[in-house]
């Protein structure tokens, strides 16, 4: 039984994830798409609603106080910013949400993919295992015996020899 070598060919740990590589990004790879997500991705984050109410309250002092007059009370210029806001904002982030839940189920089958491959690996490596064992319980029961002959083989030669020793003694030179 030859030892076998270890495949040296490197492992390909996303085999896995590979067919699911259209998905990274939501709206596509041009410039646009990049930009629409990283759009959709910035509207949820603390810095947007930071500046977003700075704007806002910038906009409502600077109004009623008088320095400007370009949108007065009730403010008709900032809800239509308000309103074209949200015309954009909602579709893009359904539209990443629902891709993120495509990328997520991807991934979640992609990983429950790896997961059997592993748990078959495992498996064969248990039954090559297994078969290990019982060959080595094989040999070790053949040495047993092999040790057992050699010494009743070595008894018997220690014995003829003390035989021939004691003839040898009791009839010198016939």
């Amino acid at each position: 039984m030859t030892p076998s070598k270890p495949d040296s060919s490197p492992v390909d740990h996303l085999r896995f994830h590979r067919p699911h590589a259209h998905l990274a990004p939501t709206f596509g790879t041009d410039a646009f798409a990049l930009r629409a997500e990283a759009f959709a991705r910035f509207f949820g984050t603390p810095m947007f609603l930071g500046a977003q109410t700075l704007v806002v309250v910038l906009w409502v002092v600077l109004n009623m106080s008088g320095v400007t007059h370009f949108d007065v009370y009730p403010f008709i210029l900032l809800n239509l910013a308000f309103s074209l806001q949200s015309a954009y904002a909602a579709p893009l982030i359904l539209l990443a949400q629902t891709r993120q839940a495509a990328r997520d189920k991807a991934q979640s089958e992609a990983d429950a993919q790896h997961r059997e491959a592993l748990a078959v690996a495992n498996s064969e490596r248990q039954a090559q295992a297994a078969k290990n064992t019982a060959q080595l319980l094989e040999l070790l029961e053949q040495n047993t015996r092999l040790t057992e002959m050699t010494k009743n083989l070595t008894e018997r030669i220690e014995s003829l020899t003390s035989e021939l020793h004691q003839h040898m003694r009791d009839n010198p030179q016939r």
